[in-house]
């Protein structure tokens, strides 16, 4: 859903900017209490995957674009706050190099994809974990999975909670509700998919590395040693 250059008017656009701006000057400071030496390599690898993803888009409607967002993937294997990075790394690179997504809109772009998409999913991924926690490790890749799909319509509506405020493009706005909310829903399946098969490879393979795992590793972890020394 990459925003182009005068899609919004420049208020909006700069409001965006603003709230990109402290979102990422936050992320920054909290990411380090998610990373450590075993987790920060698997950051890089997480951004060049929704690097590789999105260059898979299509049109959506009057210049905007359709494809995964990975942020609800990244935050549920590196963290929300260290997500919010990945994609803010992702889509400047876009921005500056290969013209996906304006540069005047970059802010708008961040938001959307880097705050909006990652928070969303994480907001839902722990919600529904908290609810399905006697099930354990099993239902983490599931609940990423469904917590991926709601992301990407959430953005997408917020895309046009923006456009309605500040939108300079001649399309009526509901029109664009149906576009937007319609293919990201879709597109919501694709990457709830994908979501659950990627995280369920590291699970089961390396659970201590998925972020969103931890808590269930560690307590498993303790109940084994409990019933060891009973």
């Amino acid at each position: 859903m990459h925003v182009p250059d005068g899609f919004l008017d420049a208020p909006t656009s700069m409001a965006t900017a603003v709230v990109a701006a402290a979102g990422v000057g936050l992320a920054l400071s909290r990411a380090r209490r998610e990373l450590d030496d075993r987790t920060a390599p698997l950051a890089g690898l997480v951004a060049v995957f929704v690097f590789a993803a999105q260059l898979l888009n299509f049109p959506v409607g009057a210049g905007t674009s359709g494809h995964l967002l990975g942020g609800t993937l990244a935050a549920v294997l590196v963290g929300p706050w260290t997500a919010t990075l990945c994609l803010t790394v992702v889509l400047t690179v876009q921005a500056l190099l290969f013209a996906d997504g304006g540069i005047t809109a970059l802010g708008t772009n961040i938001t959307l994809m880097g705050l909006v998409g990652v928070w969303a999913g994480w907001a839902v991924f722990t919600s529904l974990r908290r609810l399905v926690r006697s099930r354990g490790l099993a239902a983490v890749p599931a609940l990423a999975g469904v917590a991926a799909f709601a992301s990407v319509p959430v953005a997408a509506l917020a895309f046009t909670l923006l456009y309605a405020v500040g939108g300079r493009a001649p399309i009526p706005l509901g029109e664009l509700v149906a576009a937007m909310v319609g293919w990201h829903t879709l597109i919501g399946l694709g990457e709830g998919f994908i979501t659950f098969l990627a995280v369920g490879s590291i699970i089961a393979t390396r659970p201590d590395l998925v972020h969103g795992a931890r808590s269930l590793v560690h307590a498993r972890a303790l109940e084994i040693r409990t019933d060891a020394r009973a």
